[in-house]
């Protein structure tokens, strides 16, 4: 019994840092916007100087955009800076603006 509890207490710990990291200011490059659907898929850019490489590309997310309208002001191939939730593994949008 006490393992399982260790067992959920890591768990819940774990997925409130991930979380969390979804709540910084982001930036990345727009790779595509599905207007219909309200997704757009974004490609991180890695922030420091790990590895001495500059500007290297990071994960590719796709997310659901809170509001339709924050689309509107970006295309495929614009830098943003944005911020988004996850939302039971679905990322959502909650902030978007073209650099």
């Amino acid at each position: 019994m006490g393992t399982t509890k260790f067992i959920f207490a890591g768990a819940a710990a774990i997925s409130m840092l991930a979380s969390s990291a979804f709540a910084d200011d982001l930036t990345g490059m727009v790779t595509r916007i599905d207007r219909l659907n309200s997704t757009i898929s974004i490609q991180q850019t890695q922030k420091g100087t790990v590895g001495g490489s500059a500007g290297g590309a990071g994960a590719l997310q796709e997310y659901k955009a809170k509001d339709a309208a924050m689309l509107d002001a970006v295309h495929a191939g614009d830098r943003v800076s944005y911020s988004a939730t996850d939302n039971n593994g679905t990322g959502t949008l909650t902030k978007l603006q073209k650099q």
